[in-house]
């Protein structure tokens, strides 16, 4: 089966009425408008985009509480948190924009998360407008959320290829490399142009200039591909599975972290084809699928 071809997810919420390109306008900042002339301009050579890469990944081993505690594993961390989002922005700031970012920050927020619940995003950026009791915008808030249910079932045993962005990652670290870095040029044009999509051609230039990305998708192993690499089943599968002691049996009818598998309920909630299902959330090793009979 052909790896699933993902991207990131990017929320919105600002000033209505604004058009990408007045952003600089707006802020009447002479950095502002010299930092968006580097954006769009620079170019770092591919040689020095693997040096200062590789520079950061040494550096998140070594200052990491979480990433460093395993050195056996390398890059194939089996711990991540927040803080170390934070580390890895400060030192892409550092390292790869000379502090630019944080300059067009100033003192507006921007948080790091990690998400259980994204499946098929590896991460997500997203700028916020906070309003007042009369609808008035107080404050802009920035996030940058990844997804550490892709990356952590990645790299296991013997996994296929791992291309994050056009470019093939060896390690759990190297992937997250790979999605911060892509997030980052999201917060990048949010900052300066408010509108982002990683299918445009300005986001595909400046994620090839400085992180030499030569697509905006990955190939994390999802949950749909673990389940019919590993277990075989499908959507729309029948299984079986034991819950409170009794044997069910349903289809499945998605697949997320866990499967959601539909089982005939006279009393439950009624769907589109007309039947009654109860919803159970079963770990996909707790099922067996049922073969159906050759017609």
């Amino acid at each position: 089966m052909a790896p699933f071809q993902g991207a990131c997810a990017i929320a919105h919420n600002g000033p209505q009425g604004f058009r990408p390109g007045l952003w600089s306008t707006i802020t009447g900042s002479g950095m502002t408008a010299d930092i968006q002339q580097f954006i769009e301009t620079h170019a770092l050579p591919a040689d020095v985009v693997t040096a200062r890469t590789r520079e950061i990944y040494d550096a998140l081993l070594r200052r990491s509480r979480c990433l460093g505690c395993d050195n056996s594993n390398g890059g194939n961390f089996s711990r991540l948190d927040a803080a170390d989002l934070r580390l890895m922005f400060e030192l892409y700031d550092a390292l790869v924009f000379d502090g630019r970012i944080q300059s067009l920050l100033g003192g507006t927020p921007l948080s790091f998360r990690l998400s259980k619940r994204m499946t098929r995003v590896a991460g997500q950026a997203s700028r916020r407008v906070v309003r007042n009791r009369q609808r008035k915008p107080v404050r802009t808030e920035y996030e940058i959320a990844v997804s550490t249910t892709l990356l952590f079932q990645t790299f296991e045993e013997d996994h296929r290829p791992v291309v994050m962005s056009g470019i093939e990652c060896r390690d759990r670290l190297e992937a997250l490399q790979r999605v911060f870095e892509h997030e980052l040029v999201h917060v990048v044009e949010m900052l300066l142009w408010v509108e982002s999509r990683c299918t445009a051609a300005r986001f595909q230039s400046i994620a090839r200039r400085f992180f030499a990305h030569t697509d905006h998708r990955h190939q994390l192993i999802t949950p749909y591909e673990m389940a019919v690499t590993k277990f075989g089943i499908r959507p729309g599968d029948r299984v079986v599975f034991a819950y409170e002691g009794r044997r069910r049996e349903g289809f499945v009818n998605r697949i997320t972290r866990r499967a959601t598998v539909l089982v005939k309920d006279g009393r439950g909630r009624r769907y589109t084809d007309g039947g009654r299902y109860a919803a159970f959330y079963v770990p996909m090793e707790k099922l067996t699928r049922v073969e159906r009979p050759e017609k």
